[in-house]
């Protein structure tokens, strides 16, 4: 049966309703890592140290993933070549067990917003790396973003003023950023080669074990767990249980919109995912401010826009990157 020519072809349809649905499920995932920082803020007020929660986090993942793949009877997919449980581990290190330990250790210091605006510098670092390390050509676009990241710190940061940010959080917040970047560079090298749902799922299992030794979960004080902790800002005198918000952090903050970034892959391009996935900060800071009453000066604000600006164009720089591994398949980012 031939199509009438002025009826629009069927796959430009499926395509742009799979486009759309690509943009509705990486914006929705990224709503629920920024309002992810508010619920671990309870969690840590609770009396939950932030490398028990990181400790907590990367298990509840490894066992989320698991159970998920088990349910939809996936579990070949975790097979992965034996050349990639070093990289695996390395991105379960320094991008699961570390970059959350860091960041958790930032917002428990920092308000929401500053603590994830350090982090989220992190692909500047890489677009650096790859300048004066690997000596690749990409463009004076990777001085402007340093230039206008480095700027917005300084506006975040208020150094004009004799306020200063807690400096083992601002510490935190940096070396999250510098987690992030040594998962971004290595990530791309076992983006190719190995499912992204077995990648992810290894990843948060190395982390995992990782803190098996460091911050065994028989550590942790089960009474804490079953005691009531309050949602704190505006919110105040509305308790829950702390297994509660932790099941939140892990379930609504960890595996859903993870899940949601790896199925907006299938639609979009990585990139496209990675600049939208910028919305992050900018849903952590108003929810921030709406519910913890987290409020940040004007200066600050624009210092969070000028820091954004500058990681949009180390996104781009790195798009440009002739020497750069094929991101077809990536990891989306996991410490937030």
């Amino acid at each position: 049966m031939t199509i009438p020519a002025t009826e629009p072809p069927a796959p430009a349809l499926a395509t742009r309703s799979h486009v759309v649905r690509g943009y509705v499920q990486v914006i929705v995932a990224a709503g629920l890592f920024g309002a992810n920082a508010s619920i671990s803020k309870a969690v840590l007020d609770a009396g939950i140290a932030p490398r028990q929660l990181a400790a907590l986090r990367c298990t509840g993942a490894a066992v989320g993933l698991f159970a998920v793949l088990a349910a939809l009877r996936s579990l070949p997919r975790l097979r992965v070549p034996r050349a990639s449980l070093p990289h695996l581990a390395v991105l379960g290190v320094a991008g699961a067990a570390l970059i959350q330990w860091f960041y958790f250790e930032a917002i428990d210091r920092l308000p929401v917003g500053i603590a994830i605006l350090l982090e989220f510098t992190g692909p500047v670092l890489v677009a650096v790396y790859a300048r004066v390390v690997q000596r690749q050509q990409v463009g004076g676009g990777v001085w402007v973003a340093l230039a206008l990241s480095l700027a917005g710190l300084a506006l975040v940061a208020e150094v004009w003023t004799d306020a200063r940010l807690d400096a083992v959080g601002l510490a935190a917040g940096l070396a999250a950023a510098a987690c992030l970047a040594t998962f971004l560079l290595v990530g791309r090298h076992s983006s190719g080669t190995t499912d992204p749902l077995a990648t992810a799922f290894w990843t948060f299992a190395f982390a995992s074990l990782f803190w098996v030794p460091l911050e065994p979960l028989w550590r942790v004080d089960g009474s804490v767990l079953a005691e009531a902790t309050t949602l704190g800002g505006r919110l105040d005198g509305t308790d829950v249980p702390v297994w509660v918000a932790l099941g939140a952090v892990i379930v609504f903050g960890t595996l859903l919109p993870y899940l949601l970034d790896l199925a907006a892959l299938a639609h979009l391009s990585a990139t496209t995912v990675g600049a939208v996935g910028m919305l992050e900060p900018v849903v952590a800071s108003v929810v921030a401010w709406a519910w913890l009453e987290q409020a940040l000066s004007p200066a600050q604000v624009l210092g969070g826009l000028v820091i954004l600006a500058g990681v949009g164009i180390a996104l781009r720089v790195g798009t440009d990157v002739s020497a750069t591994p094929d991101t077809s398949r990536p990891v989306p980012e996991l410490g937030r």
